[in-house]
């Protein structure tokens, strides 16, 4: 999958945050008839959790065929593993992603469900109480977590079906030749949208047939943006290719504004900051969101490319994990996002040149060395594919 390929005629409907998201996704699962798939990073023990985790026993209780796929590092473990037994002894089939390593380094930080093969719903929540901070300290937010979600109906959704049962299949027992056919079928069906660049496309990121492909994404857009591009992530430590699309759309005029979360991780932080003098310089706008945990992974670029999902800019989300976002190409769709963002904007606050400048000497030696090991690691784990 080297390029999006867009199909036309969906309804697709923003969600924001656990109070919209939630009660979607539980909706959805109790008027389910069929199936229903769901892949998530995290599925915890809240009672948020638990509220989704019983909705889709009933489900199975009353003969919907009910799929779950779960990330065994990032549902802990242990916890993970207590989850698929309870799910399969009461009728809901659960696999976790890659337990103890076997298959890499790689995480599902997807977030999907496809219920009845009509309805797709992806983004950046986990299956956890969006009051609770998602790294298990418990902490408890000022704030809901700030995160997006869509909800899909069209013949997009037919796209993430196949994605998502691709992936069930792949965690089951398939030997080579199933793997290639399944591999070959997946990308005849990214081609099936057409040339037309007209409503929305589902682009993933895994380590076979898209490897960069969410990459290229924000490289097009930022690379033919004209007026102005908002970026949202968490965790912002993207490769050179990203960082200078960044400074080049600046440079032709382009109002580049990050809004980027922090105060979760200290060495996340760090390396985010070690970008910062540069990308300033260059006419990058950076604006910190400290209201509560900041999770969306959302863009908007020149009022009509936007989109959502679970990759992060950084190295993990680029270059190893499985994620998925959908791109939409829909003016009032991005104008509801863009709503969102400035109302992220103005919660947040806007980083400039002297904030940077009045920082201590060893403050920019940790942001260095935090940056020097960072891409240390990464270019490890993706055999130097992270600049």
């Amino acid at each position: 999958m080297s390029r999006l390929h867009f199909v036309a005629g969906n309804d697709i409907q923003l969600l924001h945050s656990g109070a919209q998201f939630f009660p979607a996704l539980t909706a959805e699962i109790d008027q389910a008839r069929h199936e229903i798939y769901l892949e998530t990073y995290i599925f915890a023990n809240d009672q948020t959790a638990v509220a989704v985790q019983a909705a889709l026993i009933q489900a199975a209780a009353r003969g919907v065929q009910v799929r779950v796929v779960l990330d065994w590092i990032g549902s802990d473990r242990q916890a993970a593993i207590d989850l698929t037994r309870l799910f399969n002894d009461a009728g809901v089939d659960c696999r976790c992603f890659n337990p103890w390593f076997k298959r890499g380094l790689a995480r599902t930080h997807r977030k999907i469900c496809v219920v009845d093969q009509q309805v797709a719903m992806v983004g950046g929540l986990n299956i956890i109480d969006d009051s609770i901070a998602d790294d298990g300290s418990g902490i408890v937010l000022p704030s809901p977590r700030w995160d997006f979600a869509v909800r899909v109906t069209g013949p997009l959704v037919a796209h993430v079906h196949l994605e998502v049962d691709a992936q069930w299949r792949k965690l089951g027992r398939l030997n080579f030749r199933s793997r290639f056919a399944l591999m070959r079928h997946l990308h005849a069906d990214a081609k099936r949208g057409g040339k037309q660049i007209t409503a929305a496309a589902l682009v993933v990121r895994d380590n076979l047939r898209n490897r960069t492909t969410i990459q290229k994404a924000y490289l097009h857009a930022l690379g033919t943006a004209r007026t102005r591009a908002i970026l949202v992530t968490p965790y912002f430590a993207p490769g050179r290719k990203f960082r200078r699309a960044l400074i080049s759309a600046a440079s032709r005029g382009v109002d580049v504004v990050l809004l980027l979360g922090v105060g979760q991780f200290a060495l996340q932080d760090a390396v985010a900051q070690s970008f910062y003098g540069r990308l300033l310089k260059a006419g990058v706008r950076i604006v910190e969101y400290r209201k509560t945990q900041l999770h969306a992974k959302v863009a908007v670029v020149d009022g009509d490319w936007a989109t959502v999902g679970s990759s992060n800019f950084d190295g993990l989300s680029l270059f190893v994990n499985h994620e998925a976002n959908i791109v939409i190409r829909d003016r009032d769709f991005a104008a509801t996002l863009s709503h969102e963002l400035e109302q992220g904007l103005a919660d947040g606050v806007e980083i400039v040149a002297a904030d940077v400048q009045k920082q201590a000497w060893y403050q920019h030696v940790w942001h260095g060395i935090a940056y020097l090991v960072y891409r240390g690691l990464m270019r490890i784990v993706t055999f130097g594919h992270y600049g």
